[in-house]
């Protein structure tokens, strides 16, 4: 594959951003308009020779633009105009940062997303089960062809042929985004699964590109506050930006609002193709039998009919099974692969079960963390361990999606025998605050329900305290090796490593 790697002008990211409406006012001379950008970054510690330097961040103050300046920074991008502190400094003062971002990015990468086959997916839950399933599904059909793996963004993990990371964010900022996108490309990877969350549709992280597969799992109730989604609208009308930015839209026909999505789909995507358990979706499961080692299932649509499993518990992973099979469809691979990538798959994380030594006791890890995950995973548990009590231990994160503290709490209170309610990157808000506001909602109901802000601590006595007919549901974190507290992520053992821990004391 023939690589782009020109530099540009600053003259060219000026004259973009001026077609987009979003220069208010700049101080550039000509010769530095004529002057080529070596680098684009918002890092003031990672800047080289002849850096555009991009001023943003809730927590940015002018101390960074200094250092970007002295590293070797030779203008600025802002909303902002710092003419006292760097009085002499050239700056583009935009209107609009985020759009700003994500067209400088794609200017610098030359827009190098078109080099590779991109799936984007979204959804209120699955988005990172289905985007492993797909993982498992293409890495099949690659190492067949002795080819390098697929790419994955995810709220698990990243990797891009290069960097190989654990994930803070969903969907990662604009220019790290194109940087991952670069990154495959130069690494001769030819397709790349990645998560899509609201926020990077609402605020333009994946402006600009077009997916070849678009996604829609399923919404529900999440992400309303006043620094996310004012109110459920604005987030269904954010998950519905991805139809405009996509090739082929695959649309789960039994989520709330498959209606809209379509809708939205139509006239937009070139191509749109269906997937469920009702029979008039283009990809259709039927006769599903669940196991304690996974869950057969069969699909038909107008190639094919055959019997699929995959080797993970969850009803609800049937939804995420057919999803990756509708991507597969539209991407070509053939049948043998997406067969094979399924029953393989395991999603680091997610709904993975352990038992204690006398074979009696199952706690299952899984990173549910919101209400429609919650309700699955309550749901599920309660069918395949029919009879059984169940104990919790989960928290919410700290300045974001308030409203899961009473919607999880209230879930937990219907559902569990036991809650433990603790830590969960609650950043810079108080751990005890976020957990006695869930425990205000468990409390009504007739459970037990401890607050034990140590992490280790509540799955410990989780454990410790259930007996032969409990299961345990240990939730949020998966195999996550951070904790969030304050601004900074502090390295933690995974809730995997303390179940195992524990279990083998049981």
């Amino acid at each position: 594959m023939k690589m782009i790697d020109r530099l540009h002008l600053l003259r060219e990211y000026v004259e973009l951003l001026k077609n987009y409406g979003l220069v208010a006012e700049t101080n550039l001379t000509e010769e530095l308009l004529d002057k080529k950008v070596n680098y684009v970054s918002y890092n003031s510690q990672d800047v080289r020779y002849d850096t555009l330097f991009i001023c943003k961040g809730a927590h940015f103050t002018v101390d960074y633009l200094l250092s970007a300046l002295e590293e070797g920074a030779f203008a600025y991008i802002s909303e902002v105009k710092y003419d006292k502190e760097a009085p002499d400094a050239p700056y583009i003062i935009v209107n609009n940062m985020r759009k700003t971002i994500a067209l400088a990015a794609d200017l610098f990468y030359n827009q190098v997303w078109k080099r590779i086959t991109i799936t984007g997916i979204t959804g209120t839950k699955g988005k990172s089960t289905t985007t492993y399933f797909m993982r498992f599904i293409l890495d099949e059909y690659l190492r067949a062809q002795k080819k390098p793996l697929s790419a994955v963004i995810s709220g698990i993990d990243n990797y891009d042929g290069v960097i190989n990371e654990e994930s803070h964010l969903t969907t990662p900022e604009a220019l790290d985004l194109h940087r991952h996108f670069d990154n495959a490309v130069k690494s001769g990877i030819e397709f790349l699964t990645m998560e899509v969350s609201s926020q990077a549709l609402k605020y333009d992280r994946t402006m600009g590109v077009t997916f070849d597969v678009g996604c829609f799992l399923n919404i529900g109730i999440d992400h309303i506050s006043g620094v996310e989604h004012p109110d459920f609208e604005d987030y269904l009308k954010s998950k519905m930006i991805l139809f405009s930015q996509c090739k082929t839209a695959c649309i789960n026909l039994e989520s709330d609002y498959a209606k809209m999505a379509l809708e939205a789909a139509d006239g937009k995507a070139q191509r749109v193709l269906t997937f469920g358990l009702r029979p008039e979706a283009d990809i259709y499961g039927y006769d599903v039998e669940p196991g304690r080692k996974g869950i057969s299932f069969r699909v038909k649509c107008d190639s094919f009919d055959e019997e699929f499993r995959i080797g993970m518990t969850g009803l609800f992973n049937v939804q995420n099974a057919l999803a990756a099979i509708a991507v597969s469809y539209a991407l070509n691979i053939p049948l043998e692969y997406v067969k094979a990538g399924l029953k393989k798959a395991r999603v680091s994380g997610r709904m993975e079960i352990y038992t204690s030594r006398s074979g009696n006791l199952d706690v299952i890890v899984d990173y549910a963390h919101n209400q429609m995950s919650f309700q699955s995973l309550f749901e599920s548990t309660r069918k395949e361990y029919p009879g059984k009590k169940i104990s919790i231990v989960f928290g919410c994160p700290g300045k974001k999606a308030f409203g899961r503290r009473k919607e999880l709490g209230e879930l937990a209170g219907k559902y569990a025998d036991k809650v433990f309610i603790t830590e969960e990157d609650a950043g810079e808000e108080p751990v005890m605050k976020i957990s006695e506001e869930i425990a205000g909602y468990v409390k009504p109901f007739d459970c037990q329900c401890q607050i034990i802000v140590d992490r280790e601590e509540a799955i410990r006595q989780a454990i410790e305290t259930a007996d032969d007919n409990t299961v345990v549901l240990i939730t949020g974190k998966g195999r996550e090796t951070r904790q969030k507290r304050g601004t900074q992520y502090i390295d933690t053992p995974s809730d995997v490593e303390y179940v195992e821990k524990f279990l083998a004391e049981k």
